[in-house]
């Protein structure tokens, strides 16, 4: 008998796998809160994809791969006029949602932007329903989207509850590829083993290093990344349809499993069952384009901009007390090489309201960093502190805070008084604060990209959440086309 031979028995699926599986196929969303979130949360990210198409690096990924392909029941990309394979549309739909870094958040162990999965819903619901209308069968609803959404939300969400990607180096891209997977198998009609299969095989594939996020390397691939894995499900899901075999114990395999080669040898942990927690309580981005974490920061320094106003060089030092996340993720000192590096900088995102009383994201761009030297001169006055409170409730289930405070000292001996934000305006406990606003925000982003009339049909629909439910897909894309 060999005893150098590894044991050759094929065990049944992780259970992680067949948790999400048995969740996305057996469970019916009902809760109202969660559905009228999505909707919501669809405006916005549609939003935030038209307002990326007013700039030419992001715009300069989108169309077909090969110039002048037509694509019989082409999927659309909102604000454009292409019509593309589900696999390509996915990627450009996630490409723009992502592109100024404005979509939802969600922020745990782990962060990311559950939003990111509208990408391989979209693309693959509008092609589908054009197909099954012109089969003479009935097509797919915005009830569907909303349904996928939540339930993409909630897999991303509650793998990031207790289970840290980034300590690891890996980027939460490989949560949208797996949320996208599971949601588009079910919509494209995937039993059981094949969204096993096509689950397995979304977590073996090679997973995205987080470095295009971080000092040195941060750069414009965080803009496309989530757009390329949740078109990377859309083609992992055709291969599993076609009868591909899944690979069971990918996660837990000994040596050659994710858990040991990418997860340090340790297996997942998960807070709570699924259901539709996470949409319930994402985060908005609506007052400010700018990663996460500073959201308060930037709110606080809005306020302070009046005591500030023509007094920078009279500044000695800014205290920015902040929670560890944010100073792991987006406390940066020395030069930002580009837009990318400069929306996930703590000390430049405070700095620019500071100095102009707003943020928006032509103030990323290099010309404007580069017409504007006093933004590096107050950043070298930032001092970061951790409040251990901050760090803690940031990650208690009923708060998730997300707390700034800033105080401004200056040479004469005067200083600003301390002011903190712990919950942005995005936040669940400002739901009735923000959803005006985030409304605001939809209009103005649809009248960059639509005429009048057409923007109001399109607000109108969004804002009825019956009317909208029932809307086919196809039709509703219809809208969206230039």
């Amino acid at each position: 008998m060999s005893t150098n031979a590894e044991l050759n028995e094929r065990p049944d699926y992780d259970q992680i796998l067949q948790d999400i599986a048995d969740y996305v196929l057996n469970y019916h969303i009902e809760s109202e809160e969660a559905l009228d979130t999505a909707r919501n949360c669809l405006m916005d990210t549609l939003g935030c994809g038209l307002l990326a198409l007013r700039f030419p690096e992001c715009t300069k990924h989108l169309g077909p791969i090969v110039e002048g392909t037509q694509v019989p029941h082409g999927s659309r990309v909102p604000g454009t006029s292409f019509r593309l394979d589900p696999i390509k549309a996915a990627w450009d739909i996630g490409c723009i949602i992502r592109w100024l870094d404005y979509n939802d958040t969600w922020l745990a162990a782990e962060w990311g932007h559950p939003s990111d999965s509208l990408g391989g819903i979209l693309g693959t619901a509008d092609y589908l329903s054009q197909k099954q209308i012109a089969d003479g069968k009935v097509p797919l609803t915005m009830r569907d989207v909303l349904e996928s959404m939540v339930m993409a939300h909630e897999i991303q969400g509650c793998l990031a509850l207790e289970n840290s990607y980034n300590r690891v180096g890996l980027d939460h891209v490989v949560l949208v590829k797996v949320a996208s997977t599971a949601v588009v198998a079910k919509l494209k009609g995937a039993n059981r083993e094949q969204l096993l299969s096509a689950l397995s095989h979304a977590w073996v594939d090679g997973q995205s290093l987080r470095t295009y996020r971080h000092a040195p390397n941060a750069g414009s691939r965080k803009s496309w990344a989530a757009g390329d894995a949740t078109s990377r499900a859309v083609r992992l899901v055709d291969i599993a349809m076609r009868g591909e075999m899944g690979i069971p114990s990918v996660l837990s395999a000994p040596k050659w499993g994710f858990y040991d080669v990418l997860f340090q040898g340790r297996a997942f942990k998960l807070q709570r069952p699924y259901g539709s927690y996470v949409m319930e309580h994402v985060l908005f981005k609506i007052s400010f384009p700018a990663e996460f974490h500073a959201q308060t920061a930037a709110e606080i320094a809005v306020k302070l901009h009046e005591q500030v106003k023509g007094r920078a060089d009279e500044i000695e030092r800014i205290e920015i007390t902040t929670h560890e996340s944010a100073i792991r993720i987006i406390s940066k000192v020395g030069p930002l090489a580009n837009a990318a590096d400069r929306d996930h900088c703590l000390q430049y995102m405070t700095a620019i309201p500071l100095l102009f009383g707003h943020l928006v994201a032509e103030h990323y761009e290099d010309h404007f960093h580069a017409s504007h030297p006093e933004i590096d001169t107050l950043r070298e006055k930032m001092v970061i502190l951790e409040d251990e409170r901050y760090s803690r409730e940031y990650h208690e289930p009923e708060k998730r805070s997300i707390a700034n405070s800033i105080q401004v000292f200056f040479k004469c001996g005067d200083s600003t008084e301390k002011v903190t934000v712990e919950y942005p305006v995005g936040h669940r406990r400002r739901r009735k604060e923000g959803i005006p606003l985030l409304e605001t925000k939809f209009k103005t982003n649809l009248a960059t990209r639509f005429p009048e009339g057409q923007s109001e049909t399109i607000f109108n629909l969004c804002k009825n959440q019956a009317k909208l439910e029932a809307t086919p897909v196809n039709a509703f894309m219809d809208l969206l086309v230039i």
